[in-house]
């Protein structure tokens, strides 16, 4: 199984998400984890990693849209969330 974390970035951002928008991210953190090529792919200057964005609407986190922007190391089998991107 592929294991996903949270960047320092990504981790701060977390912080300030209403309960509900959170629960959302963490559904797509543990999604990945099974998953790891969802999303829309977005260009990687590493060939040995992907990186690619989840976006998640109003109607699926209660609040706000949310795009969660992740990299995907095939090498390492892991995925590091860089960024949470929450909308208006």
């Amino acid at each position: 199984m592929t294991h996903a974390f949270f960047s320092d970035p990504a981790e701060k951002i977390l912080t300030e998400l209403s309960p509900t928008e959170r629960a959302a991210v963490e559904s797509v953190r543990r999604s990945l984890e099974d998953a790891p090529a969802q999303g829309r792919a977005l260009p990687d200057a590493d060939p040995r990693s992907e990186s690619r964005v989840v976006e998640l609407l109003p109607e699926q986190t209660g609040g706000r849209g949310i795009s969660v922007v992740y990299r995907h190391s095939q090498d390492l089998d892991a995925i590091l969330i860089l960024w949470l991107i929450a909308g208006p």
